[in-house]
């Protein structure tokens, strides 16, 4: 059973380790001539930065480039003052049109940012309080245990909701997916776990976030941010609906497919939705962020006091960096803080995850003296590579050190499973799926849906003996497994 590779606009908290050296006050600005556009300008001598940073920066960057698997902005700042922004690639590839520090991107979960202040200021107002039941906003849910769902456990990722884009959904049309009917069908979804008792990262918790907005306050979710956060923030050059009519200044996402073609991103690009989708640019990024991190404009002293996540930024180890991500296919963006330098770390790429996610964290390495390793290729480009050059035994011999180029919060069987459909449907070769098959089958045995697939590229191949043997493994792993199921059913007709 193909399984996707992640969920579409992801969001994670990120947190890194480390002694950083202290920054000295005031960055000035600089033209950069040629090359990238947009504006550098190497201050290590007056501000306490390495020695280089910022053409060290610009290596990092060409490393990626060299790999063909980086297009987009990368802004550093001190104090919420830009010392570092340029673009690179180009944001439409048909029209050969480049990137810019004002072109718009889409910023994946970021937006799940802004659904979290609205919340937390409407419980400022005393509009709803973080403790109120989901069911007394949004009643009608077949899950018994729905009852029990608190707003803090939509926020926290601990209601036991998961992910709203299921197989088909986006064959819908654009109505279905917007956030009332995304809530609708989620009343009829069962837990995955009984709230508050785990966690489980869920765009469609957040969505339903926006619904309770909605009921908290009579209003559309979209008025309420943009008159919450974009408005007073002077953000001039973030959208929230109606995206089309930026169309002419918003990138284009691209990714590979695990065959190794460039194409755009069309058939995954999603509306914009509380948990994702907001287009926006580089400085109001990091306009929002660093209010969010650092004044009372967004949120009151009060609530930044009693917040755990403001106790948690607090509580950081001097030079420790926090931050989000966000991203899909075609699409990754990462904000990095440095709480007590005030450094930010901002990277917007028109090009598939996790490559924002890397260029972030290695300049986050030079930040701290340290030299990142240099990049390789996407797990499931490089396994691939290897694969049609050396064979399948080197890949298993090779899986982790090919591998190092994987979302860290996705499981790696997805990798030789992402591969072997393509293999199976995109290059009508059974063969080489059934072998890729077997193999997440010796690396992963006790993934039931490694066996899933492999029944699948064995009965294409005409095993079927061997692929009835392959699905009753995988329902030994998982009973009730419905894919698996049916091909049963259907080869012992």
């Amino acid at each position: 059973m193909p399984t996707a590779t992640s969920s579409p606009s992801r969001n994670r908290l990120i947190s890194f380790p480390g002694s950083l050296p202290a920054l000295a006050c005031g960055i000035l600005m600089a033209c950069a001539c040629g090359g990238p556009t947009g504006n550098s300008n190497d201050l290590a001598s007056s501000t306490g930065l390495p020695e280089g940073f910022e053409s060290k920066i610009d290596q990092v960057v060409a490393d990626y480039r060299d790999l063909e698997i980086f297009s987009g902005v990368v802004l550093v700042a001190r104090e919420g003052t830009p010392f570092y922004e340029k673009a690179f690639g180009l944001a439409d590839r048909d029209r050969n049109i480049p990137n810019s520090p004002t072109t718009l991107f889409d910023i994946g979960s970021m937006n799940k940012t802004f659904t979290s202040v609205v919340v937390k200021q409407l419980a400022e107002e005393g509009k709803l309080n973080l403790s109120d039941k989901l069911v007394d906003y949004i009643p009608g849910w077949e899950d018994p245990r729905a009852s029990d769902i608190t707003l803090l456990h939509l926020l926290e990722h601990r209601s036991g909701f998961g992910d709203y884009h299921s197989r088909g959904y986006f064959d819908l049309p654009l109505e279905e997916r917007k956030l009332g009917p995304i809530v609708e069908r989620a009343k009829s979804t069962q837990l995955l776990f009984d709230p508050g008792t785990g966690d489980e990262y869920s765009n469609l918790g957040y969505v339903i976030l926006g619904g309770v907005i909605e009921k908290a306050t009579g209003r559309s979710y979209f008025e309420e941010v943009r008159e919450r956060i974009v408005e007073p923030l002077g953000m001039e050059n973030t959208y929230l609906t109606n995206l089309d009519r930026v169309a002419d200044r918003a990138a284009k996402g691209y990714l590979y497919t695990p065959l190794g073609v460039l194409e755009e991103n069309e058939a995954v690009q999603d509306l914009p939705n509380p948990d994702g989708g907001f287009l926006s640019t580089a400085r109001d990024i990091l306009t929002f962020y660093h209010s969010y991190y650092y004044d009372t404009l967004l949120l009151s002293a009060k609530t930044r006091e009693t917040d755990p996540f403001f106790q948690y930024i607090r509580e950081l180890p001097e030079g420790r960096a926090t931050g989000a991500a966000g991203g899909f296919e075609g699409f990754n963006s990462v904000f990095l803080q440095v709480i007590s330098d005030d450094l930010s770390i901002l990277v917007l790429a028109n090009m598939d995850e996790p490559v924002a996610e890397r260029i972030g964290s290695d300049i986050l390495a030079l930040y701290r003296g340290e030299e990142p390793a240099k990049p390789v290729l996407p797990a499931v480009q490089l396994v691939r590579q290897n694969y049609l050059e050396h064979g399948v035994d080197y890949v298993k011999n090779h899986f982790d050190s090919l591998t190092v180029n994987f979302h860290p919060t996705d499981p790696k069987d997805l990798i030789l499973n992402q591969l072997g459909y393509a293999f199976l449907y995109g290059a009508d070769d059974p063969d080489r799926a059934v072998e890729l098959f077997r193999l997440n089958t010796e690396l992963f045995p006790e993934v039931a849906n490694c066996w899933d697939s492999y029944g699948e590229a064995l009965r294409a191949a005409g095993n079927t003996e061997d692929a009835m043997a392959a699905y009753q493994k995988a329902l030994e792993l998982r009973p009730g497994l419905e894919s698996a199921e049916t091909a049963l059913n259907e080869m012992k007709r």
